[in-house]
């Protein structure tokens, strides 16, 4: 099903073939920046104008002439301005019908794909070895916006948590926990916090030469399938995945452990992999290790850059595992393959994606795309840490969110009951680590500030909350009257509204197709304003007549219907009063 924008861009385009003779036309249909420019406004003229040597506002005369010729329903009035954009003004009927249709049928107002794909979306990855720190949280919380805004859309979404389980590591920290095997209450202790076990391992490994012996053992006899080794494996695993999926609670992430990609998984694969390169003479050694270099891939004074797929000592390395998934993916005929990882990672992901083209490992039919994203900075510019320097725990920063929107919302409203309060701080607290993270471009730096992300005013998780409580408290207030039908938009702010409201579903196609949530967020806030505006200019419980209430209050509940599906597929929770 397409959203209005995709409605108007196949008809502008079409008419803009038809008039020049060319096959390949994009009319490049925007929203419009102010309501006298129209609702949307056609940019692809000049584009072929350009190609026919001719003047583009008689190019665009003529589209306009051929579109009033064909009286499309949705389109009132068509007119050029400028160099020739084509300025549209859709007309107040069709605006009603879509949007009575919308808030009948709300389920159905983000239509779905009408080419629905199989798509793999990689992202959270935390490092089992350890606890989940801040540096989890944007890979964590924008791939569960993009699954959700995905699936809504219709296509099938392969979650995968691809998480490092085997290695030295491993058997350094199993190493570490048999020597407590016989002490079931202190293993406990230990494993409830991993960030001090793993840290006691690390240690004892880079000091302890017959620790470090009996590690290096530890994997042979892992990786040869000794039950015992296995067992005290799967429990180290189980106890990390358990501080995994607190976190994921907490923060209402839909990952399961049915997502996980373990590294494990690709164990077998690895030697094929190397095997493979070798048969495309791909391969070249370089100091011992295995790689392979590309002419794209140069770093100064022209020096090839190699992807290394194996080390001197034989062991292999994350792209190699990398490569074996990319292939998995392509048998498992996924279409799309989304990587949310740090932006460091760009040059990992070039060269993975490049090499496994070059080995045929995947064709042009599986899209391989690096979901870049930046650093959560503190307030001194550099990567946000605790006050001792050490990794922010994940678990402990949304506990303190919790706390603080609980004291905000105590000082605001003291007269919820406990339980109340207690809801509130949950939904304020947790949607505003989320939001504040959501709401920057995902490719750039922000800084963590409470107070910031916290407050009732700006585009944020409390002012968005805020702005759907009190639509709820109005159409509460209304409880005996019909809302179900908008029945006229004679106000200019209630068109306005009318219209940002039915804008949801391009901003969401826009969102499955490039991977930006913040759209979402600046085409959330930008609604409440309206709202607000609306709200200001236009009195809903007190207009002048029962007709007028009704179709107010109606808009109303689209537009709180908007909200919620906005915030949904934000993993925000609405509430119904604050």
């Amino acid at each position: 099903m397409e959203s209005i924008k995709q409605q108007l861009n196949a008809a502008v385009s079409q008419a803009m073939a038809a008039i020049s003779g060319l096959s390949d036309c994009n009319a490049n249909v925007v929203t419009a920046s102010k309501p006298e420019f129209g609702d949307y406004q056609a940019n692809g003229v000049m584009a072929i104008a350009k190609q026919l040597r001719t003047n583009p506002r008689e190019i665009a005369q003529k589209v306009v002439d051929h579109l009033e010729a064909l009286a499309l329903a949705p389109i009132d009035k068509l007119e050029v301005a400028g160099p020739g954009f084509i300025n549209i003004h859709l007309s107040d009927s069709y605006l009603l019908s879509e949007a009575n249709s919308a808030l009948q049928k709300p389920d159905l107002f983000i239509g779905k794909s009408d080419s629905p794909q199989k798509i793999a979306v990689d992202y959270s990855s935390p490092n089992l070895a350890k606890e989940m720190h801040v540096g989890h949280l944007r890979g964590t919380i924008i791939g569960d916006c993009l699954v959700r805004v995905l699936e809504k859309m219709g296509h099938e979404v392969v979650r995968q948590n691809h998480v490092g389980d085997w290695g030295t590591q491993f058997g350094m920290l199993i190493t570490h926990l048999r020597e407590l095997e016989g002490d079931q209450n202190e293993q406990g202790t230990q494993l409830a916090d991993l960030e001090v076990f793993y840290r006691d391992a690390k240690e004892r490994f880079d000091n302890d030469a017959d620790f470090a012996t009996q590690s290096r053992l530890a994997v042979v006899k892992l990786q040869s399938g000794d039950p015992e080794y296995v067992a005290a494996w799967e429990q180290f695993i189980d106890e990390s995945l358990k501080h995994c999926e607190a976190v994921y609670e907490k923060l209402a992430v839909t990952l399961s452990r049915d997502d996980l990609d373990a590294e494990s998984r690709y164990n077998d694969d690895l030697p094929i992999i190397i095997s493979d390169l070798e048969s495309k003479e791909l391969l070249t050694e370089s100091d011992g290790a295995r790689c392979v270099f590309l002419e794209q891939f140069k770093g100064k004074d022209d020096e090839l850059l190699p992807l290394i797929v194996q080390k001197s000592d034989g062991g292999y390395l994350y792209s190699t595992t990398d490569l074996a998934a990319v292939r998995l993916r392509m048998r498992d005929q996924i279409h799309r393959s989304l990587y949310v990882v740090h932006a460091r990672q760009s040059l990992h992901f070039q060269q993975v994606f490049a090499v496994a083209r070059e080995a045929g490992f995947a064709d042009d039919s599986l899209s391989l795309e690096h979901i870049a994203y930046g650093t959560i900075m503190g307030s001194d510019g550099r990567p946000f840490k605790t006050r001792s320097g050490d990794s922010v725990k994940l678990e402990d920063l949304l506990d303190e969110a919790v706390k603080r929107a609980h004291d905000l919302v105590s000082e605001k409203n003291p007269e919820l009951t406990p339980e109340e309060k207690t809801r509130v701080a949950q939904s304020v607290g947790i949607g505003a680590v989320k939001y504040a993270d959501l709401s920057k471009n995902r490719t750039s730096d922000y800084v963590f500030d409470w107070n910031t992300m916290l407050s009732f005013e700006g585009n944020t998780a409390p002012y968005m909350l805020y702005a759907y409580a009190r639509i709820r408290s109005i159409l509460r207030k209304a409880t005996a009257v019909n809302t179900t039908m908008i029945a006229a938009v004679a106000e200019t702010e209630e068109r306005v509204l009318l219209v940002k409201n039915l804008q949801l579903p391009e901003v969401v196609a826009a969102i499955a197709k490039d991977c930006y949530p913040n759209q979402l967020c600046n085409y959330l806030y930008e609604l409440a304003g309206v709202f607000m505006r609306f709200y200001e200019v236009c009195p809903i419980l007190k207009a002048e007549d029962t007709s007028t209430v009704q179709s107010r209050l109606a808009l109303a509940q689209l537009t709180a219907q908007t909200l919620q599906q906005g915030l949904d597929l934000l993993g925000i929770e609405t509430l119904e009063k604050m």
